[in-house]
């Protein structure tokens, strides 16, 4: 069964399917951190915020979709997009929100994030 990961913000909270199999190196530094606590920044149609995990990345893109939940090294950071914007820099895409994205869309810059492990 995948490991999941559940972003909690005050009034929601999304899950994360975890893609072990193509991103095993992030997914396992990401795992082994939990659980921890953010403070969310907002760039465009995308939240960030800084996560206790530094990891040289395996696959990096400059692309991503709707739903993706990407860790960007230079934050180094744990980005969600919600929307069609894409990241300031090269990210490795490590997991995906399947429900409820468009929670996000109301989040303001300083909302608190709490990251907790889920089976």
């Amino acid at each position: 069964m995948a490991r999941k990961i559940v972003l909690k913000f005050p009034d929601f909270e999304a899950e994360v399917e975890l893609l072990e199999k193509d991103h095993s190196r992030i997914c396992e530094a990401i795992w082994r951190a939990l659980p921890f606590e953010g403070v969310a920044d907002v760039w465009k149609e995308e939240i960030y915020f800084e996560i206790p995990v530094k990891i040289k990345p395996e696959r990096t893109t400059t692309r991503t979709k709707t739903g993706d939940v990407s860790y960007w090294p230079d934050g180094p950071a744990l980005c969600v997009f919600f929307g069609s914007s894409q990241p300031v820099g090269p990210v490795e895409t490590f997991g995906v929100v399947r429900q409820g994205i468009e929670n996000f869309r109301r989040l303001k810059a300083g909302t608190t994030v709490t990251v907790i492990g889920s089976r």
